[in-house]
């Protein structure tokens, strides 16, 4: 029986926002095992823990965020709902800890089977055979009923983006290699679609709002690369906000709009330069530098009124500005231990001036494939970390609690404290992002529709019922 006791959603500031990022890990077996091994195999040894407590390879967790294996034997973790950039970052790392925590239990399963070999999982965007896989970001906006149209206004924001918050790559052509701002770029096919594996597009306009279908929409973007470094992800989920903010404001935003956005965010990625351009579609090419400089230029015009001046927001503006200088003069040392594609770019570079050799090197791929490997010993970020060279954002104790403890601010508090009794108690339940059930009991499915909720008299009635008698 569902509940029909909904409390009524709360009135919730129109600053705050609903955020969650999706990984797809790359996993790969190093062996010279003699029999074949496939990835699916790989990944069902690795998620084995997993279904022991959750009956299931794809689970929501104590920290209220969801793991699961996706299609093609990608571990995915979506974080729990995030109200604020830096738990945003601090979930969006625990999923790597929380992933790697996998390893050494799927290696063991794999020799109890005759397979003796080093699992890897690597936030990354593409695999040696051409694959794509991705990071999804997920921004709550307002039920409108020109979704589209505002979806589609986002494009050339989402398109030259990509200078500041590419993961950066080096791609190989039969021509020779260089060096890209964007691994995911070349693997977009359209601008919007409801589909995702299909057709690839930027923006998936797929209606599943996960909250009160009747206020929000869910914004669910699915161009960006997977970013190691803390500032990036601070840089490509705050900006992409603030634009927001603008448009939901009814901010007239410039005319940018692209005539060709498939062969812009091509272009774009591939020219490090920063002075290939882009066709608009009343006939003027922009390069990328002066696309974006024109929304910072928007959103500083508008301090103060649609968008409260906060440090965040100072600190998003000053790296957004940075990132954007930095293209525009070739001078990359000002970000270099901040956005991922200049980290990435200076650790490659020296180590191919060590070298001696090409871009296309085959020991420079696996230094940039060690780039995005999330185990703290083996990953080269890891290390360049530890170093100093890649700056942070969040503590250690922030990343070590977002691993078993949900968010306290959004709807994710109240999945968590389920799961995290349910698995105490040892009962049966069925969870996902908007529900709630004890497995077998008489009881209601609560039905959790308001993501800013965070107290809910039906939960409590729920966490009392699996108290031990």
């Amino acid at each position: 029986m569902l509940s029909t006791d909904i409390p009524p959603p709360l009135d919730v500031d129109p600053a705050r926002r609903i955020f969650g990022l999706e990984t797809e890990f790359g996993l790969h077996l190093d062996t010279g095992a003699a029999r074949p091994v496939t990835p699916e195999e790989v990944a069902g040894h690795l998620f084995h823990s997993v279904v022991q407590w959750g009956r299931s390879s794809n689970v929501f967790l104590p920290n209220a965020s969801r793991l699961y294996i996706d299609v093609g034997a990608h571990p995915e973790y979506a974080t729990a709902e995030c109200d604020t950039l830096t738990d945003l970052i601090a979930y969006d790392k625990a999923g790597e800890r929380i992933v790697h925590d996998l390893v050494a239990g799927g290696e063991e399963r794999l020799r109890a089977a005759g397979v003796e070999g080093t699992i890897h999982l690597y936030k990354n965007n593409t695999d040696s055979a051409g694959n794509s896989y991705g990071c999804h970001e997920n921004y709550l906006v307002r039920r409108r009923a020109d979704f589209k149209a505002f979806a589609s206004a986002l494009l050339p924001f989402l398109v030259t983006r990509q200078i500041v918050a590419g993961a950066g790559t080096i791609t190989r052509t039969p021509s020779g290699a260089h060096y890209s701002f964007s691994p995911r770029a070349d693997h977009m096919w359209e601008g919007l679609s409801s589909a995702t594996t299909r057709s690839r597009p930027m923006i998936n306009t797929r209606d599943e709002p996960h909250a009160n279908a009747e206020l929000y929409r869910r914004m669910h973007v699915i161009v960006g690369d997977s970013t190691m470094a803390e500032p990036t992800t601070l840089l490509k989920v705050g900006a992409t906000d603030l634009i927001l903010r603008l448009m939901e404001a009814r901010v007239v935003l410039p005319e940018l709009t692209l005539a060709r956005e498939m062969q812009a965010i091509r272009d774009v990625a591939h020219d490090l330069s920063g002075k290939a351009t882009v066709e608009l579609a009343d006939g003027r090419r922009l390069t990328a530098v002066e696309v974006q400089q024109q929304y910072i230029d928007l959103v500083r015009s508008h301090l103060g009124g649609v968008i409260a001046p906060t440090e965040e927001v100072d600190r998003i503006l000053d790296l957004w500005q940075r990132g954007v200088d930095a293209v525009r003069t070739q001078d990359f040392s000002g970000v270099e231990t901040e956005l991922d594609w200049a980290i990435k770019h200076r650790l490659v570079m020296r180590y191919r001036e060590r070298l001696g050799c090409d871009l296309d090197d085959a020991r420079l791929a696996r230094l940039e494939l060690a780039f995005h490997d999330v185990s703290p010993e083996r990953g080269v970020f890891s290390r360049l970390q530890d170093q100093g060279l890649a700056r942070r954002i969040v503590s250690e104790a922030d990343i070590q609690r977002a691993m078993t403890v949900a968010p306290q601010t959004t709807r994710a508090r109240l999945r968590g404290a389920f799961v995290t009794r349910a698995l105490e108690s040892g009962r049966d339940f069925t969870v996902d992002w908007v529900h709630l059930k004890i497995a077998g009991s008489s009881g209601t499915t609560v039905l959790l529709k308001d993501p800013f909720r965070t107290e809910d008299a039906r939960v409590d009635a729920l966490l009392d019922a699996l108290n031990p008698a």
